[in-house]
Parts: structure tokens; sequence; C-alpha cells
């Protein structure tokens, strides 16, 4: 009874591993789409480029909040499942 349980939860542990079923962070995130700033829709003529991306914003205003912590606003465009673009 035990080596079907394992069998089981073996198949399943590959299942997962293959497939990505369940791990967020594996899957591809869409591009960005709202300010990181204050959540508005993005103006595609307002970004600034950091390290090789791309972040747009809402407003120049919140450019200069991006500026204080850069790293604050981009871990909430993961969190939000967004990804900025590659500099061109």
């Amino acid at each position: 009874m035990w080596k079907i349980r394992l069998i089981l939860l073996l198949g399943v542990t590959f299942g997962m591993l293959t497939f990505g079923w369940g791990l967020p962070e594996i899957a591809q995130a869409a591009p960005q789409t709202l300010c990181p700033v204050l959540g508005n829709k993005i103006d595609r003529n307002v970004f600034v480029d950091y390290h090789g991306e791309r972040i747009y914003f809402c407003c120049s205003g919140c450019i200069n909040e991006f500026k204080k912590n850069p790293e604050k606003y981009l871990k909430k465009c993961e969190a939000e499942g967004m990804t900025p673009a590659k500099t061109p």
C-alpha cells in the first residue's frame, strides 16, 4: 500500500515540476499595463529605463517617486504578475 502512495506522490511531483502546475513564478508574466506607483493605466510616453528594463508610468510625478526606491516598485510589478519591457 505504501508503495502505491509513493508512486502516486512521485508521479504528481514529477507532473508539477514538468508542467509548472501551481508554480506561478514559472509562468510567463504579462506585459506592464499599470503604473507601479499609483496603479493607474500607463502612458507609453512616460517611462524610465532602469537596469535594462523600461518601466512605464501614468504621469511624470511617478518617475520621481520610483527613483526614490526602484526595487520596491519592481517587486510590486512582479507581485502583480507584470514584467517590464526590455530597453530597446
